[in-house]
């Protein structure tokens, strides 16, 4: 997978960038639904009602449209062919349409949008297809190819037609290659078929290497489905989200860039991918993580070797940048693109990448000896820097504070190296490590924890709780039944949650205007911190609370407002992630045992 799209449920694209993740959008109307650019398919019938599924365990989608006139489909998918990328079809979009009921006429507009809807294109024929090409010579030109008629209109490609039932139609739209000329082959309908029955028997095929057969398959097959939508093949990084842009809160200005993949996602993705088995993935991940630790050390700043995001080639540039232009969904302004972030200090990514790189030791190839000595200049670095004030896992834009999160996550990153020097019989420098992993103890302890509240708090010195402290004792650095946790959990429950629903932090403490959504991957931490702590009733409620949130399809993104509707960017890696991880140690615990510490 190198992009996707988003589709709306009336079946138009209205979000995709192309040819990468991260690359400028060609749809966006998402957006901005007059200047963003869509692809629509739209069945000239009345009162039609929209439903929509995947075909079971793939990324097909199917749209359907129902009527007392008459009922037709449209199958969307990007194709996974045997060929790969030297397939006539990668890179493509293919657009299935089909009348399975009475006689349909279809209305197709085609209006791509190039370069965040910033740039102009012309259109020109070539045979049967209709090209788009961008004045920017760096973007590509696409084309659409279809079985039925195309006419060109202000820039646009259109079709009108009609099928009657059991007929079908066809379209392709993708990159033009470079002998792109008259290709009716590509949509010939027996290449179509066999091109989506073994796109489907690829997913399949996928999903069947999953380890998974508990309570909550469905789900579990879906988040992991979706997690493999975001896996860059390329370079073996999964990003944060597919879009951008998307609001924390309708009208608000918290609206940023997904696009990239996060550091602190990396121990959580390792953890899914090796618990339900794929280990090819693991492989990819950790070559991408350990290619970033290598640019990061030849690279060093003073504020460390590495970044706390990346694009999913490894680059960092990253500047944040506001595209005016665009009204915003339901006019959330400003819409974001880079992420500002990047450039802030997060000491936790440390213990995330020691974590990652630990499961990856434990669960797939071993370290060598050249890569040993990279972690070990960036503990030694981590040593002499542990101490210092940092903007946090929430990357809180009100200046650096020393955070219980960053110390917890120092705590790991030396605990993970002593274990693994320990099992690998590694030369490192242990009493530095283990002096360091004391200290850092100590300082959570002393400076942490809130006599008073009987609780640990967010920030050395002041009051306030946050939800990152749920991973305390997912990262096995306190009992789950620990007398202090157990009423700092109390805590996190009395002033961030809302039956299921659990926010990061009180309002109005992370320095930025307008408010936010509850952040779901949080309420996915809470209820495995509640099935740690023996409360399994309580838990598996909650989790089947939870699974009610989610859209028609089974996606989330990163936050859910209090009516229930999705907020912040769509699909989101973290937030399946922690539903993987909670449904997999409740179905444990739930059957009478523990889940295992990987």
């Amino acid at each position: 997978m190198r992009s996707a799209a988003v589709i709306a449920v009336d079946g138009t694209i209205d979000f995709f960038c192309f040819p990468n993740f991260d690359s400028p959008t060609i749809f966006a109307s998402l957006l901005d639904t007059q200047k963003g650019g869509c692809f629509r398919i739209d069945p000239q019938m009345d009162d039609v009602r929209y439903k929509q599924l995947y075909l079971p365990d793939t990324n097909i989608l199917l749209t359907r449209y129902l009527s007392e006139c008459g009922v037709a489909e449209v199958t969307d998918f990007m194709p996974v062919t045997e060929e790969g990328a030297q397939s006539a079809y990668a890179n493509q979009i293919i657009r299935m349409v089909r009348v399975i009921k009475g006689t349909v006429r279809f209305q197709v507009r085609c209006a791509p949008r190039f370069d965040y809807a910033r740039g102009d294109h012309r259109v020109e024929r070539q045979g049967d297809a209709v090209c788009f090409c961008p004045q920017q010579q760096e973007l590509r030109s696409m084309a659409l190819h279809a079985t039925v008629p195309l006419t060109i209109n202000d820039n646009e490609a259109e079709a009108d037609f009609t099928l009657n039932q059991g007929e079908a139609a066809s379209f392709a739209f993708g990159a033009i290659l470079p002998e792109e000329k008259d290709r009716r082959e590509l949509l010939d309908p027996e290449r179509i078929e066999h091109c989506f029955k073994e796109t489907a028997q690829f997913w399949r095929d996928w999903m069947a290497k999953s380890a998974y057969k508990g309570r909550w398959r469905e789900m579990v097959n879906r988040s992991a489905l979706t997690l493999k939508l975001l896996f860059d093949e390329q370079h073996g990084a999964t990003i944060a989200a597919v879009t951008f842009g998307l609001p924390e809160q309708i009208g608000g200005s918290r609206n940023w860039d997904y696009r990239y993949t996060w550091l602190r996602d990396s121990s959580f993705s390792l953890y899914a991918l090796v618990r339900l088995g794929f280990s090819s993935e693991v492989r990819a991940y950790t070559t991408w993580l350990r290619e970033r630790v290598m640019d990061g050390l030849k690279n060093d700043t003073e504020d460390g070797p590495l970044r706390i995001m990346y694009r999913s080639d490894g680059t960092s540039d990253l500047e944040e940048t506001e595209l005016s232009h665009l009204a915003g969904y339901r006019d959330s302004r400003p819409v974001r693109i880079g992420n500002g972030a990047n450039s802030q200090l997060q000491l936790d990514i440390y213990g995330e990448v020691m974590d990652a790189v630990y499961l990856s030791n434990k669960y797939s190839d071993g370290i060598s000896k050249d890569g040993w000595r990279r972690i070990c200049r960036l503990m030694d670095w981590l040593c002499k820097n542990w101490r210092r004030p940092d903007e946090g896992i929430w990357e809180m834009r009100g200046g650096r504070r020393e955070m219980l999160h960053s110390r917890l996550m120092s705590w790991v990153a030396f605990d993970r190296a002593i274990r693994l020097a320990d099992k690998r019989s590694l030369e490192a420098p242990l009493r530095e490590w283990y002096e360091a992993r004391r200290l850092i103890n100590e300082d959570i302890l002393d400076n942490f924890w809130d006599e008073e509240l009987q609780s640990f708090v967010q920030v050395k010195g002041e009051k306030a709780v946050d939800a990152a402290m749920l991973l305390m004792p997912m990262l096995r650095y306190i009992s789950p039944t620990d007398p202090r946790w157990l009423s700092t959990l109390k805590r996190i429950e009395e002033e961030l949650t809302e039956d299921s629903l659990v926010f990061r932090y009180a309002p109005g403490s992370d320095g930025m205007e307008g408010a936010e959504g509850s952040f779901t991957a949080c309420s996915f931490w809470f209820i495995e911190c509640l099935a740690r702590s023996q409360q399994l009733d309580k838990a598996r409620l909650l989790f089947d609370k939870m699974l009610g949130y989610a859209n028609h399809v089974g996606l989330y993104s990163e936050q859910l407002g209090s009516s229930g509707e999705h907020l912040g960017n769509f699909p989101q890696a973290l937030t399946h992630l922690a539903l993987i991880s909670t449904a997999t140690y409740l179905n444990k615990a739930l059957d009478g045992g523990k889940g295992e510490w990987l």
